[in-house]
């Protein structure tokens, strides 16, 4: 059984070619019998191929595993940790457990939407960055934490705001985007 980091490190991990990933999925799917309640299994392997899960690859499981697309797409769909988009080239997320929400994880997803010029769980932002919400990722006392393109973070909750600044420009984030004059 896989923990949440590895599985979130793995979804984030540099795909293959689509030809490389396509024919890795053939052997993926030849190498074995799935039973349809292999599905969630199935969806796990197949998406580090890509990066992601393809409407082709999805058309592939359901064909293989003899169940409606609907259902497959459902299952997809539903769980946050399998993602129907390709990956951005800069990826962000924050853990929003119970201990790193109440470390304040919230007030640190704010500034980062601020500095990315993107919503959580939003499509692209500023710069190609993309911020994610994150389950608990195991390292509560560490919180919050952030995963920058495959590498855990702990922020101090008691950083001042300056140093929270000074913090994400040494990891490599955007400056902040200017803010728009509010309309009279």
């Amino acid at each position: 059984m896989t923990t949440a980091i590895e599985t979130a490190m793995a979804a984030a991990a540099k795909p293959l070619a689509p030809a490389a990933a396509d024919r890795r999925l053939e052997r993926l799917i030849a190498g074995s019998s799935w039973s349809q309640d292999a599905l969630i299994e199935l969806l796990h392997r197949v998406q580090p191929l890509y990066g992601y899960l393809p409407a082709s690859a999805l058309h592939r499981v359901a064909q293989e595993l003899a169940l409606p697309l609907s259902q497959v797409y459902g299952v997809a769909s539903f769980y946050h940790l399998f993602h129907l988009s390709p990956p951005s080239a800069q990826r962000c997320g924050v853990c929003l457990g119970t201990a790193c929400y109440v470390r304040g994880a919230a007030a640190l997803v704010e500034r980062l939407e601020r500095r990315l010029g993107v919503g959580l769980d939003q499509p692209l932002g500023h710069h190609g960055w993309t911020l994610i919400s994150l389950g608990c990722l195991g390292a509560c006392g560490q919180g919050p934490l952030v995963c920058l393109n495959h590498r855990l973070v702990g922020f101090d909750s008691d950083n001042a705001p300056a140093a929270l600044e000074a913090r994400l420009d040494a990891l490599g984030f955007p400056s902040p985007r200017p803010q728009a004059p509010a309309a009279p």
